[in-house]
């Protein structure tokens, strides 16, 4: 066949010279590799300025466009010549009309078009396209669509979205109309996830001894956390303090009512089901430490002669009850928080590491009792609310027995200092293992001084060699490091901290 022998020498690369013109002439025609090049866009120039704001109050838009720079063979630019970003001016006094029925009133007792009817017009929201002025006449059942909205009117009365060129957008956290940026879990806007930790921890504390009610520690929310939930099986009532010791919900013996509520810079959904199952989910970011407690117990009535609470005001109407102790299911909590902030570690659950939730028959922070102790022969000190010269502990006799008799030794940085009623609270950095202690110590923690005169003086940044005890109160409701204004807390020297090692030789062992 006239051809098959070409196609075959071909095949084979035996060519003879037709054939190679045949070739060009079928890879010319686009039968072979393309050689189209992709048609050239212009590029667009700069953004100009942006335009005043649609409106003069409540919420509006500004436009800016740019131009679309291409020669006569280019073809368009892609994207759009127009953005708009949402403008939030002051709020619009209380008697203003809303911006749709403004609109909807400009047609007021005009004729519609070929009719000479008139009308009173007032917006309505069934109509398909929320982005159309659609007006209903007032004492009829009909509505008319008088063309789109202006720019910047919302496309329903519950919808943050504003219509814009007849659409209806959402707006970006960049602000800008339809860009569809959304923050990340971090709170970043358009943040890919890697600029915060997830913390996820399931808290399981033991049950507190017989005869014991009041609030337990579960954990803290570091200022900064987002995306916060936390939830409770159990039939015990989650708690919130903030870092003053103020509760913010269900404290000092009170309900609160399932609902939300502004916390810490944030909204907080409190949420209660009737099983007792109880959570709690903020979007953050908190602007401060929030502590997470539970109120142990199950309710039971009081008898007719038995005691009563010391106080006990209800938000949520109970009957006059007691609390006893409930086994804890467990408590799971979950938040993000920001790379580089200090994270809450599963020993943040020491109750010596967060403020002191107050129980039944506890007095408020600033009348914290003082751990009573065997006096020693030392210089006297001034009462809480009194403030006279400091008389710090010194000389050889004074470190012994001060070493001695203390839970805790330890070498510590200053690292904030806050007055919380008549007492003074430091966050301390414990920067070595302790020379001494008692019972566990966690890598910062709070150290409470029963007075405000600063005594001992402890400055912000500095490092210190403190000699502290164990404050627990009556009711087990107090768990705290105290140092009283006449105990040891030396600058830390490297003689300092040899003579405190000497110091160990002389007390008996730790059992």
């Amino acid at each position: 066949v006239p051809g098959v022998g070409g196609l075959k020498d071909l095949c084979s690369c035996r060519w003879r010279w037709p054939w190679r013109l045949l070739l060009l002439a079928w890879l010319s025609l686009g039968c072979g590799v393309s050689t189209a090049q992709p048609p050239v866009r212009g590029t667009w120039g700069s953004w100009g300025p942006w335009s005043p704001c649609s409106s003069s109050c409540g919420d509006g838009v500004a436009l800016r466009t740019r131009r679309c720079l291409r020669t006569a063979e280019e073809e368009p630019c892609t994207g759009d010549p127009r953005q708009y970003r949402l403008c939030q001016l002051q709020g619009c006094p209380g008697n203003s009309v809303p911006f749709r029925a403004m609109q909807c009133s400009l047609y007021d007792n005009k004729p519609l078009l070929g009719t000479s009817a008139r009308y009173r017009w007032v917006p309505f929201h069934g109509a398909p396209n929320v982005c159309d002025l659609n007006c209903l006449a007032v004492g009829h059942n009909f509505y008319y669509t008088f063309g789109r909205v202006l720019d910047g009117t919302r496309c329903s009365p519950s919808s943050p979205d504003l219509c814009v060129g007849g659409r209806c957008l959402s707006v970006g956290c960049d602000g800008i109309l339809g860009s569809g940026t959304r923050p990340d879990t971090c709170g970043q806007c358009s943040g890919s996830h890697d600029t915060c930790l997830f913390v996820h921890r399931l808290f399981q504390g033991a049950d507190p001894s017989s005869g014991y009610f009041g609030y337990m520690n579960v954990t803290k929310i570091p200022a900064g956390a987002t995306q916060i939930k936390v939830t409770d099986k159990s039939r015990n009532y989650l708690a919130l303090m903030t870092s003053d010791g103020r509760y913010v919900l269900n404290g000092d013996w009170s309900i609160a009512w399932p609902g939300p509520y502004e916390v810490a810079g944030t909204r907080l959904r409190y949420a209660r089901a009737p099983d007792g199952t109880e959570s709690l989910e903020a979007p953050g970011p908190t602007d401060e430490d929030l502590h997470v407690m539970v109120r142990a117990g199950v309710m039971q009535e009081w008898g007719a002669a038995g005691p009563r609470p010391p106080s006990l005001p209800l938000a949520l109407p109970l009957p006059m009850q007691v609390l006893l102790q409930e086994p804890n299911p467990g408590i799971e909590y979950e938040f993000w928080l920001p790379r580089g902030h200090l994270q809450p570690g599963r020993s943040d659950a020491s109750p010596l590491r967060q403020p002191q939730p107050r129980g039944a028959g506890s007095p408020p922070p600033q009348e914290t009792p003082v751990t009573p102790a065997p006096a020693p022969p030392l210089p006297h000190f001034a009462p809480a609310g009194r403030c006279g010269r400091c008389r710090p502990a010194k000389g050889r006799s004074q470190r012994l027995w001060h070493f001695c008799q203390s839970d805790f030794v330890f070498q510590g940085r200053i690292l904030a200092r806050r007055l919380v009623g008549q007492e003074t609270r430091y966050e301390v950095e414990v920067t070595t293992p302790p020379y001494r202690h008692r019972f566990p110590l966690v890598s910062r923690e709070y150290v409470w001084v029963p007075n405000a005169c600063d005594c001992p003086p402890l400055r912000e940044g500095g490092r210190y060699l403190l000699m502290a005890r164990r404050h627990v109160n009556y009711e087990r409701t107090l768990n705290r490091i105290l140092l009283r204004d006449d105990g040891y807390a030396r600058p830390w020297t490297p003689r300092e901290e040899r003579l405190v090692r000497e110091a160990a030789r002389h007390c008996p062992q730790l059992r």
